[in-house]
């Protein structure tokens, strides 16, 4: 049998530091996902850890699509993430990071998105399959 807690304020042990639900249930992240872009084809093996999550495709050097198991109310969700660099010299340490891919706007189910370096000497703007990169989903579920 399953049961339900309804609570509008949430309080520590000794009923101070209050949070109201709203901020709890709309400030989680609702999809997030940590996987390894280097490893090609994405049969689970690249996938550290995730929720939310249904599948990830490799659509090309540095785009990724990821698939939510449980879909988006609209389209208008936040995303951040991470990605590390995949050399360490030099000449290709600087500042990377994650987009929204333009060309593909996203859907309620689905987002694509670059891992691209920053600016350095030798790489700039450069698409690459990080051996690290996160990704996190902040918005609405249907």
């Amino acid at each position: 049998m399953a049961s339900e807690l309804r609570v509008n304020t949430l309080k520590d042990a000794s009923g101070n530091n209050s949070i109201g639900m709203s901020y709890v249930a709309e400030g989680s992240a609702k999809s997030w996902i940590n996987f390894n872009g280097q490893t090609g084809t994405f049969d689970g093996g690249q996938v550290r850890d995730s929720f939310n999550v249904a599948s990830q495709v490799d659509n090309g050097t540095g785009d990724f699509a990821t698939n939510f198991t449980n879909a988006m109310n609209n389209t208008n969700y936040a995303f951040s993430g991470t990605t590390s660099s995949n050399n360490a010299s030099a000449g290709t340490r600087g500042t990377n990071g994650i987009m929204m891919d333009q060309a593909t706007d996203p859907t309620t189910s689905q987002i694509t998105i670059l891992s691209a370096y920053g600016s350095t000497a030798s790489s700039d703007g450069a698409f690459h399959n990080s051996p690290r990169t996160t990704l996190i989903i902040h918005g609405d579920l249907a």
